[in-house]
């Protein structure tokens, strides 16, 4: 079976043939402007990982102490379900949940989606691990990750039907960089992946690998 990063590389190019030279020329610069500004860098490996307490798409809080307290946690951080990239990553976690479990450890996927929209991604992608909605922002702030949309690529995003104020429940055009962190139970980030390209991703088989390695 092809890995995500392979499945990600042909959506990129089948995409990349289809966009106007206007549309990639404005990613372009965004992802460009995005890295020098130096902003949401991301925790890095040997920090804490900050608590917190988010809603899943059925409205049940679940917090990461919790889960911390029966094992290491994969966190994921993505974009919404509107972007095909992360659901191309959250299907390939799915498709190895059985490993992740089997290695004692639990996958948490965030993202800025309202609990609806939350719900909707779960469910559309039939995913059986925690989908948590971090409306506002908080916690992707917390980590650093946190970034507002500049201009050009708010209007590119409104012509091509992203809505994401009826995603993300405000009129805020903040996003996460797409993000990957394991997290020890001792509450530290022993691996961090954060890219200001979110075509660029990690393979969950990396990440399994780390899980694995710490017990």
């Amino acid at each position: 079976m092809a890995s995500l990063i392979d499945k990600i590389n042909a959506y990129k190019a089948s995409s990349d043939r289809k966009a106007s030279p206007e549309k990639k020329r404005i990613h372009a610069q965004a992802t460009k402007e995005l890295e020098e500004s130096g902003i949401a860098k991301g925790l890095k490996k040997g920090d804490h990982a900050p608590d917190f307490t988010l809603p899943d798409a059925t409205g049940r809080d679940v917090s990461l102490s919790d889960q911390l307290a029966e094992g290491p946690v994969i966190l994921s951080f993505y974009r919404g379900g509107w972007c095909p990239y992360c659901n191309l990553e959250l299907r390939a976690y799915q498709r190895v949940l059985p490993e992740i479990k089997n290695a004692g450890a639990e996958l948490i996927a965030i993202s800025p989606q309202t609990p609806d929209a939350s719900l909707s991604t779960k469910e559309e992608d039939e995913l059986d691990f925690f989908v948590l909605s971090d409306e506002g922002g908080e916690i992707a702030r917390a980590y650093d990750l946190l970034f507002k949309l500049p201009d050009e690529l708010i209007e590119l995003y409104k012509k091509s039907g992203i809505d994401l104020p009826a995603h993300n429940g405000n009129e805020s055009w903040e996003l996460p960089k797409p993000a990957t962190f394991v997290v020890n139970r001792q509450g530290t980030i022993v691996f961090s992946h954060v890219d200001s390209d979110y075509k660029k991703r990690t393979d969950p088989e990396e990440v399994i690998a780390i899980i694995k390695a710490l017990q």
